[in-house]
């Protein structure tokens, strides 16, 4: 304003420094120009010369003249104060004039170029009187004159007094206000920048008299907030109700939505940033809270015509609101745990007898992948969404139509599903998609309960995998190894790993036997290949037959025994005839000489040559078989390993009675483990305990643990506290004397529990 344009005037005399007539005189032209006429401008000159006159006035003695701050600069000011406070008083009341009669936009527009005019010019008399305000007005606050406030502040207190609180006498501004918002919501176009301009003014007016530079919003509160507040649950109650009553929920939604995200506009608009938490409070409570029950009862619907926009909406606005997902995420849970069992059904129907492992599993996933495709898209991967994702999954791939009561049949179907995936017959998986299923595989077996099964069973197949050179890839069977390792530890894969571990000895063991037999006068042309594998890792059992070694193989047997003697004396050699394999030529052999140069005993021979028969190689008639001189086959080489039925239920039957009591032995290896460390236990504290730290691998069940305890205090492992008589209630006691004993125990039934009984 200083160096505005105006035009330059003679230079005016300075009144006398201690005359405050004079001196008032003089300055007020100038502040009346400032206050009412500031577009006018004022020259550099002119406003250095009001400068000036304050300056001096402030500096006089207000006894005898005398000029110096020391001589009393801090008693000159209080009558400069006065007169003001009482011009900014005066010319309020003229602007309190123009105000009175006007009502609604009208009100607010002269009001806000009123407040702007006014605070504007205010602003410029703070400056030109900063003299007196850095020194009158801050003794006077120091020595506990709260009533005494800097320029600019006495402006707004007056402003305050003279025309905020006259007009709010009947409410006109707060009403105006919200008659603008009001319009605004139901469509119509408002000025936001006045909406702006009027609130600003309310929180100015929240003068601190403590500290005028910090922000308080009492007023803006108070005159404003908790009103609009009022209006706005009035509002939404009645449109909410309105349109839910000629409306779908699904376009509910949309509206809410909408409303929603327009209140947040609002608030960037023209309110505080204060009043968005109390305002989504208030609105979500109309909106959403108000009518939760209703998008509860959709949510269903919209789940089953996977509505993928219509969930993602309804999931955004009771996300909102205290335990608003809660029902949801029940629907979720049931609606997964339904369409688990309806696919499994579909996937077994046709064979519900010998349930199709790759079908089984992919109808597992189908439901898996499908389901979480929806958390992500319409959830958000909220946390509790994907924990009804993991409690349905628990449930449906535990007990299914194909498991039946059985709870070792998810585990042993996957473990062929595996099985099949890492075997040389899958020659359409390629390597990145061999380890994609194998990450699938790894999400069914995340919610597979009894671990320990799949573990006797995988064990099982990848022996047999490995014996027989059926392993399609090393880097995939030690990718699928490393991913159960991740699962479920060290321990889970140790003896996985050692399987694997010496096939690869044994290459360098026959590389040995190689060398040395190319050294022989009697090495003939046979292609032999010997595994010798620790039968305390190896899930392989001798047979209980006799079984003579063919002539042919007889020399290269026992040179093969001689050389292994030599370099391990203490070991012995089981040989495992059943598990091995040659190359079959057709040459026509009678049952009776078949039975005669193997020396097997009818059954097991029947049994080795029902695989002939049902590859179609042989024709079997009562006792007889005959060479089928029809046979043909794609293949140059025929596999005649085919598993029978039988022998997969037999098979099945074994592992569960081997799991059955390595489960006991893990039991009373971890009772005496918690035992030795806690010396005494009540017993009800006790079972939930052995619960937490065997559930990784099975859930047991309490009778077990109490047989497990029983167990335990009969073999004197345990002992009960002298007189209780309540099992439930009596403390369990280690037995000191026998944890030597226990420790070799626990040490046993760990190693039972990993895939191989020690000899």
């Amino acid at each position: 304003m200083a160096t505005g344009g105006a035009e330059k005037k003679p230079a005016v005399a300075l009144p006398p420094s201690n005359d405050i007539n004079a001196t008032w005189a003089f300055l007020e032209s100038g502040i009346e120009v400032m206050m009412a006429r500031l577009t006018e401008g004022m020259s550099y000159e002119r406003y250095m010369q009001l400068y000036t006159a304050a300056y001096n006035y402030c500096i006089s003695s207000g006894l005898g003249g005398t000029s110096g701050i020391a001589a009393g600069a801090h008693l000159v000011g209080g009558e400069l104060y006065s007169r003001i406070a009482h011009y900014f008083q005066q010319h309020l009341r003229g602007t309190l004039e123009q105000l009175g009669s006007l009502t609604g936009e009208a009100l607010l527009r002269h009001y806000a170029a009123e407040w702007e005019r006014y605070t504007n010019g205010s602003n410029f008399v703070h400056r030109l009187l900063i003299y007196l305000n850095r020194h009158w007005v801050k003794h006077e606050r120091e020595e506990g004159r709260t009533d005494v406030h800097t320029i600019y502040t006495l402006a707004l207190i007056q402003w305050k007094r003279f025309v905020f609180q006259p007009l709010q006498i009947q409410r006109k501004l707060t009403q105006a206000v919200l008659e603008q918002i009001h319009i605004q919501r139901d469509g119509g176009v408002i000025q936001s920048s006045l909406l702006k301009t009027v609130l600003d003014s309310f929180v100015s007016l929240g003068i601190d008299d403590t500290d005028a530079t910090r922000i308080n919003l009492d007023v803006y509160r108070s005159e404003f907030q908790q009103a609009f507040l009022e209006a706005t649950v009035e509002y939404y109650r009645t449109e909410s109700t309105a349109f839910v009553a000629h409306n779908s929920v699904t376009d509910y939604m949309k509206k809410a939505e909408t409303r929603l995200m327009e209140e947040e506009d609002r608030v960037e608009l023209y309110l505080q940033p204060s009043t968005r938490r109390p305002l989504s409070e208030v609105c979500r409570e109309q909106l959403v809270t108000s009518h939760a029950p209703m998008l509860w009862g959709q949510f269903k619907t919209l789940l089953e015509n996977e509505m993928v926009g219509d969930l993602s909406r309804m999931y955004a606005l009771l996300v909102q609101i205290p335990n608003g997902l809660d029902p949801l995420r029940e629907q979720f849970e049931a609606h997964v745990k339904a369409e688990g069992l309806e696919s499994v059904a579909r996937a077994v129907e046709e064979t519900p007898e010998q349930v199709d492992p790759a079908r089984y599993i992919h109808a597992l996933l189908r439901v898996y992948d499908h389901n979480m495709q929806t958390i992500e898209a319409s959830f958000q991967s909220e946390a509790g969404m994907i924990a009804a994702l993991d409690k349905a999954c628990r449930v449906f791939m535990n007990q299914n139509q194909a498991t039946g009561a059985s709870a070792s049949k998810s585990p042993e179907l996957l473990a062929k599903y595996v099985d099949s995936l890492l075997k040389k017959s899958n020659k359409g998986a390629e390597e990145t998609s061999l380890e994609t299923a194998l990450d699938q595989a790894m999400v069914v077996f995340k919610y597979i309960e009894d671990r320990d099964l799949f573990q006797k069973f995988y064990s099982k197949f990848l022996a047999r995998r490995l014996v027989t050179f059926a392993s399609a890839s090393s880097d995939a069977e030690e990718s699928m190894i490393a991913k159960l390792k991740e699962v479920c530890g060290f321990e889970y894969t140790s003896k996985l790993q050692r399987m694997f571990t010496e096939i690869g000895l044994c290459r360098e063991l026959n590389e040995r036997f190689r060398e040395a037999e190319a050294n022989r006068a009697e090495a003939g042309d046979i292609d032999f290949y010997a595994l010798v594998l620790a039968n305390g890792i190896w899930p392989l059992q001798a047979p209980n037959t006799d079984f003579s070694v063919p002539t042919e193989l007889q020399g290269l047997y026992e040179r093969f025994k001689e050389f292994y003697g030599a370099q391990h004396s203490r070991r012995v050699l089981t040989w495992l005839w059943h598990l091995s394999s040659n190359d079959v030529h057709t040459t026509v052999l009678t049952f009776e000489e078949i039975a005669a140069a193997t020396r097997l005993e009818t059954s097991t021979l029947k049994a080795a040559l029902l695989p002939l028969v049902k590859s179609k190689v042989l024709h079997e008639l009562d006792d007889s078989y005959s060479l089928n001189m029809d046979f043909k086959s794609k293949k140059v080489r025929v596999n005649l390993q085919i598993p029978v039925r039988a022998e997969q239920k037999a098979e099945s039957t074994e592992v569960m009675k081997t799991v059955e009591e390595d489960r006991k032995m893990l039991l009373q290896a971890t009772i005496v483990r918690i035992m030795k460390a806690r010396k005494t236990l009540k017993h009800n504290l006790l079972l939930p305990e052995v619960i937490t730290q065997v559930q990784s691998r099975f859930q047991p069940r309490v009778p077990d643990i109490k047989k497990a305890i029983d167990a335990l205090i009969e073999r004197e492992f345990l002992q009960r506290v002298e007189g209780e008589k309540d099992v439930k209630m009596n403390d369990l006691v280690a037995h000191h004397g026998l944890d030597h004993e226990a420790e070799q125990h626990h040490q046993h039934a760990g190693d039972r529990m990993h895939g191989q009984d020690r000899p």
